[in-house]
């Protein structure tokens, strides 16, 4: 919805991170003895520039800066505050009197909201104009603006930084190779997510750094952290749905690997358990009537306002060039084209994955999977 076609970009930068591991332990034989590790030292002045570069990009301005009646990102995400300061929580979803949710509602999962609610928390003591309620829209002080932005930083230094340097040194561990300053530098330096994420009010690296301790997890065969992590990630950002099937399979063979019934039984129950549960504690608000329950799973999955627009570089925009689907097909129609086409597309690497587990096959069908989601599913989020 909000800058998707950056977004979507990010959404599979670790899944070139996969390919770059896979090229690059091919031909490790010519190119490493070239390379050599780098010291904590200069781990940390990477990081540091990573940080800098960032820091620069917040100081510019942002899209919808001062354009009425929307003003941008910024305004949803510090409208997204003042909803869930001020409304009960069962509302936070839900359209009324002090919800327009034509005006920046709330469209991503549990996790998202709680995060405002703790943003809005710290806004309001700081100064309650930041999110008063209604009277607060279009507000662009230049105080809260350097809040947003130190929250992205924040955000960035405690769990994104430290979650893909993790995610690095397991990539090492599993090839014993010498890749993570490589990747981790990439990373660092990827335009995509710094301009989105600081310069825009994005939160992508909460999610995205989610999913990359889950991936370490997975690399280092801990199952329990791996469910955890990725779930965390799922209810944050739905679009992390792109890396759900390989990281299903991946644990799913895990527990198949097992050599009795009884072990396979207890680490199943075991997973899911931790899976039911952090979404049971994240979601209960909503749980209590299956309206209030619905009422989130439309706005995180809108398919009545279509499947795809022209603005997201998918199969089906592209297609729309010279067949025009929506003429042809309905929305409900155009749902089960774009699910058909996304399994058909994505179970084949998943299936082999279950088939002959590997921690390659796995971060391969990582990059398989998102980009068939990119290029087949939905694309409302």
């Amino acid at each position: 919805m909000k800058a998707k076609n950056s977004i979507y970009n990010i959404r599979i930068l670790m899944d070139s991170l996969a390919l770059l591991s896979f090229r690059c332990k091919i031909f490790k034989s010519y190119t490493m003895s070239s390379w050599r590790c780098y010291t904590k030292a200069e781990l940390l002045a990477i990081m540091c520039v990573g940080m800098a570069i960032r820091s620069i990009i917040s100081l510019h301005p942002f899209s919808g800066f001062g354009v009425p009646p929307m003003f941008g990102d910024y305004e949803a995400q510090r409208h997204w505050q003042e909803v869930t300061i001020h409304l009960n929580i069962n509302q936070w979803y839900r359209n009324g009197t002090h919800n327009d949710l034509l005006y920046w509602g709330l469209d991503y999962p549990p996790l998202t909201a709680y995060h405002s609610y703790l943003m809005g928390k710290v806004a309001q003591s700081l100064d309650p104009r930041f999110i008063a309620l209604h009277t607060s829209r279009g507000f662009e002080s230049k105080e809260h603006k350097s809040f947003m932005r130190l929250t992205v930083l924040a955000a960035d230094f405690l769990i994104y930084l430290p979650a893909i340097l993790s995610m690095c040194i397991c990539i090492d561990s599993s090839y014993t190779s010498k890749l993570s300053q490589i990747i981790f530098t990439l990373t660092m330096i990827y335009p995509g997510q710094i301009l989105i994420d600081n310069g825009h009010f994005q939160y992508n690296n909460i999610s995205l750094g989610m999913a990359a301790l889950a991936i370490a997890a997975a690399l280092r065969e801990k199952y329990s952290l791996t469910a955890f992590f990725f779930t965390l990630a799922l209810n944050y950002k739905q679009m992390e749905l792109y890396h759900s099937l390989p990281f299903f399979v991946f644990i799913l063979g895990s527990c198949l690997a097992q050599r009795s019934f009884l072990s396979f039984a207890i680490k199943f129950i075991l997973i899911a358990t931790i899976v039911l549960s952090t979404f049971g504690l994240l979601w209960h608000p909503w749980l209590r009537s299956l309206k209030d329950f619905m009422e989130v799973i439309s706005r995180l999955f809108p398919v009545n306002r279509g499947v795809f627009e022209d603005k997201v570089a998918s199969f089906w925009c592209s297609m729309n060039i010279i067949f025009k689907l929506k003429k042809y097909f309905s929305n409900h129609h155009m749902a089960l084209i774009c699910l058909g086409t996304t399994l058909f597309a994505s179970l084949p690497t998943n299936l082999a994955v279950l088939h002959r587990r590997s921690q390659l096959g796995f971060l391969l069908s990582l990059f398989n999977t998102a980009a068939s989601f990119f290029l087949f599913s939905y694309q409302f989020c």
